[in-house]
């Protein structure tokens, strides 16, 4: 999944396939994580937000399932 540069504090890049629903998370230490069945209105929002990072823990770190490292997507 190809993933678009941000810029936050604490997150890299962000990826998101609407096609499976999939959010993929690259922070700056390297992790990846994929989100799943995340709506693209949600993608939208994350990517307009004042403060990325702060959208992200607040709007999707605790309220979708995920998986750490690689998903096949």
């Amino acid at each position: 999944m190809k993933r678009k540069q941000v810029q936050s504090s604490n997150i890299r890049s962000i990826g998101y396939n609407c096609n499976l629903g999939v959010l993929e998370i690259e922070f700056d230490k390297g992790a990846v994580y994929h989100y799943k069945e995340v709506r693209p209105e949600v993608v939208v929002e994350l990517l307009l937000a004042g403060s990325i990072g702060a959208y992200f823990a607040s709007n999707i770190k605790t309220k979708y399932q995920y998986v750490k490292g690689e998903y096949n997507v």
